[in-house]
């Protein structure tokens, strides 16, 4: 089984506030849009979250995702991937996650199972657009253990070695679209 994990628990520091809530031209909030790509294409899905949020546990009951409360998010990004990294080696089974960022609204769901496909030739998985490295990312277990000691700021780009990870080329310009500031937003169509 492959799970998945999307990532929202940052504080939106260059956005200005929480920009999870902001909304997007179609209407869905930006955290909502972020997760939608994985609704059905994983066996189980998970969304790390503050441990206070109750506009995220609502969207969680909404569409069916386990809530994972990190107290520490405000530390950085490590303690969110210890927290997802956790999560996922208590499923029985679980041979990998795919690891999504909640502030990229325009990844697709097909992108979303082609790397969870990826995975099960054992190596982390790389989404990639015309050469560009982007998100969602494949961990497969035996990276678990290396997250589960982060802290800070030290994400997995800086725990694991993606020299030796599979490139998967995809024609989804989404999975280099994220929305850091509210410029960003503002130009999405």
């Amino acid at each position: 089984m492959i799970a998945g994990v999307v990532l929202a628990a940052g504080e939106g520091r260059r956005f200005g506030g929480d920009k999870r809530q902001a909304l997007l031209p179609d209407g869905r909030t930006l955290l909502e849009a972020g997760l939608d790509a994985f609704i059905g294409q994983l066996g189980e899905l998970a969304l790390v979250l503050p441990d206070d949020d109750v506009f995220g546990m609502e969207l969680c009951r909404r569409l069916g995702a386990r809530p994972l409360a990190c107290r520490l998010n405000r530390a950085g990004i490590g303690h969110s991937l210890a927290c997802a990294a956790a999560w996922a080696m208590s499923l029985p089974q679980c041979r990998g996650m795919v690891l999504g960022l909640a502030d990229m609204p325009r990844v697709q769901p097909h992108t979303v199972s082609q790397v969870a496909a990826a995975l099960w030739h054992g190596r982390p998985v790389l989404a990639c657009h015309q050469g560009r490295a982007g998100h969602p990312r494949g961990l497969p277990a035996a990276c678990f253990p290396a997250l589960l000691d982060l802290t800070g700021d030290v994400g997995a780009r800086d725990a694991l070695d993606w020299s030796q990870a599979l490139r998967l080329e995809l024609d989804d310009p989404g999975v280099l679209l994220d929305i850091d500031t509210a410029a960003d937003l503002q130009r999405l169509d």
